[in-house]
């Protein structure tokens, strides 16, 4: 489970405004961060099949919320994966 401080310092980044808190980009920046803890959770725990569904549940509300702002703003979709570090 993501920390309360990981996801406010997301939550800082990505908002456009104060107080911006459940925006696409902001979702998509709380999503990123906890693939990236299931990712190492299932790294040392290989046969633990719950959290390996749970992440391939996070990647594919991840992708269908930034295929929403890719047809919304296009130059928003590319600054936000250059900024999370994700691949297109």
């Amino acid at each position: 489970m993501i920390s309360q401080e990981k996801k406010s310092k997301v939550v800082e980044q990505l908002q456009s405004n104060k107080t911006d808190t459940g925006s696409a980009a902001v979702q998509v920046g709380i999503f990123t961060e906890r693939i990236k803890e299931l990712t190492e959770h299932l790294k040392t725990n290989k046969h633990d099949f719950m959290a390996r569904r749970g992440l391939l549940q996070l990647v594919g509300k991840r992708k269908r919320l930034l295929q929403y702002i890719a047809a919304k703003d296009g130059q928003a979709y590319l600054s936000l994966i250059k900024d999370l570090g994700i691949r297109r």
